[in-house]
């Protein structure tokens, strides 16, 4: 009985679901009976992004969750899968690589049917028609970008394919990447410069392009990444907007020049947001769940205001930075995290007192003794909310050219400048903080880097990049193979911190396992080494 559910599971992935899409006649069959007009073609890109990239509920795929999976925060939740990826027991059988596998394979099969239907609607404009197409089309290349980026050598294909086509084996996954990336930009080149006024959320030519500039930086194709960030900035459609902060609550989510690929209300029909639930503390009587919360990791990773690491500051020791996080630090640090000692809706966060909500034993509390404070606004404390994500900002376009001139060798004017515009726009002293000041001169290679690693850290902390940066930087087996801590005191003379849980990862693990189900209904795609 379970083959025959994988063979109808694997049928359906590849041919693509077709009347899941008629919500007013469910038995249609055919592209003619409901995919006749404009209207039919937004539903289909939206059921498209809802699903995997804009839900605004699915704590498995949104961005504010992924830091779980890394060296950034402990996900309580293990149905949310993160915490499995990152204390190192995700396995072939764990249900959580058999949702993210067959999402992906699903949803590309559903854009190969509907991109070899798109004639089918009656839609006389034809430039309405191919942006559509090329949306869609924009769409299929983030899901195989991701799939390699996971997996490495995956099935690909673009056409709808029968069983026995989708039974093929896996293509390497550099021969993707050489026909991808070329007929992703080709398709960006087809899309109106412009953002929309409404359906935003939707690929124009500069979001799309930023998303395969940030898997051009994924992949290592270095100068591809920095053309494009060049060419994202030449554009002058965005910028950084002037408070770091607001951009993570109701005062700028909805209203900014940086967020350039959005889930925002239209992205999700106006649904109901969940950010205050998910990250926020349980307070007296309000909905805070602590799902994903910041470690001790990340709170030392924030350097000082003058741009120092905290064990390299004359100003302070090490010990004093770790137990007063607040002390001279970098202003993203108040801007992102909350903790012991700290004010929440007018009380002060005491997570050693046992009367206390926020005590750290207690079942919604914060193992770690820490929150984010992006995407928690206390306004939301006792109800539901409706606030924006930008899914890739500015500051990233910013920080890739600079990491992608680095990685090439040859840092820039250009680079330094983006480094900077995104430390000044932070409130670093630039006194100090400024790369091109004499200090930095002697700078190689090894400096920048640890310079540049640790500003995309601080810069989206809480936003889903640091797994993949650790991935792609090969430091997981450094940064996970560590245990999760959380808050430092100091007791009876000693530095003690709250330990959450141990982790481990191996270097098998850079891969991520093709679930039992999938190979069992395709002989040609093989197990990645080490599972």
């Amino acid at each position: 009985m379970k083959k025959i559910v994988c063979l109808l599971v694997l049928i359906i992935t590849f041919t693509g679901c077709e009347s899941f899409l008629d919500r007013t006649d469910p038995t249609a069959t055919s592209f003619t009976e409901f995919f006749n007009d404009e209207d039919d073609l937004r539903r289909v890109t939206y059921s498209s992004f809802y699903d995997v990239f804009t839900h605004h509920s699915n704590r498995r795929s949104l961005l504010y969750m992924l830091d779980g999976r890394s060296d950034n925060a402990y996900a309580r939740d293990f149905s949310d899968h993160h915490q499995a990826i990152a204390n190192g027991t995700l396995n072939a059988s764990s249900l959580g690589i058999e949702y993210y596998y067959s999402i992906y394979m699903k949803h590309v099969g559903r854009l190969n049917t509907y991109i070899a239907s798109i004639d089918e609607p009656y839609v006389e404009d034809e430039d309405i028609r191919t942006r559509y197409e090329n949306i869609l089309k924009g769409l299929r290349m983030w899901h195989y970008l991701r799939l390699t980026f996971y997996w490495g050598d995956v099935p690909f294909m673009l056409e709808p394919a029968d069983l026995d086509d989708a039974r093929q084996p896996a293509m390497p996954k550099e021969e993707i990447l050489e026909t991808i990336f070329p007929m992703a930009e080709e398709i960006a080149d087809q899309l109106p410069v412009d953002e929309y006024t409404s359906n935003k959320y939707m690929f124009n030519q500069m979001s799309l392009k930023a998303v395969i500039m940030r898997y051009a930086l994924y992949h290592e194709r270095f100068e591809l990444a920095a053309r494009l960030a060049k060419e994202i900035m030449d554009s002058g459609n965005y910028s950084l907007h002037p408070n770091y902060g607001d951009l993570f609550q109701y005062d700028a989510s909805s209203n900014n020049s940086e967020f350039i690929v959005h889930l925002d209300e239209e992205s999700h029909s106006g649904s109901t947001t969940y950010s205050f639930r998910d990250l926020g503390p349980h307070f007296r009587t309000g909905n805070g769940q602590s799902y994903c919360v910041p470690l001790k990791s990340l709170v030392d990773s924030y350097w000082t205001l003058q741009g120092r690491p905290i064990e390299n500051c004359p100003l302070h020791t090490k010990e004093e930075y770790e137990l007063d996080p607040a002390l001279n630090r970098d202003p993203r640090y108040q801007a992102s995290i909350m903790g012991h000692g700290d004010e929440f809706y007018g009380e002060s966060i005491d997570i050693y007192n046992r009367n206390n909500p926020m005590y750290y034993e207690n079942q919604r509390a914060s193992k770690s003794g820490y929150w984010f404070k992006k995407f928690v606004s206390e306004n939301d404390a006792f109800r539901n909310g409706n606030m924006e994500y930008g899914l890739l900002r500015y500051a990233e376009v910013l920080l890739t050219y600079a990491e992608a001139r680095i990685m090439m060798g040859d840092v820039d004017a250009l680079a330094k400048d983006c480094i900077n515009q995104v430390r000044e726009r932070a409130g670093l002293d630039m006194s100090e903080a400024d790369v091109t000041l004499p200090a930095f001169s002697s700078y190689g290679q090894e400096e920048w880097t640890g310079l540049i690693r640790n500003e995309r850290r601080v810069e989206f902390a809480g936003e889903g990049l640091r797994y993949a940066d650790i991935i792609r930087w090969r430091i997981a087996e450094e940064v996970l193979n560590q245990p999760a801590l959380g808050h430092t005191r100091e007791e009876n003379g000693q530095m003690t911190s709250l330990k959450i849980e141990d982790r481990t990862f191996g270097p098998h693990q850079y891969k991520w396992p093709f679930p039992e189900s999938s190979l069992k209904v395709n002989p040609g795609l093989k197990q990645n080494a080490g599972y």
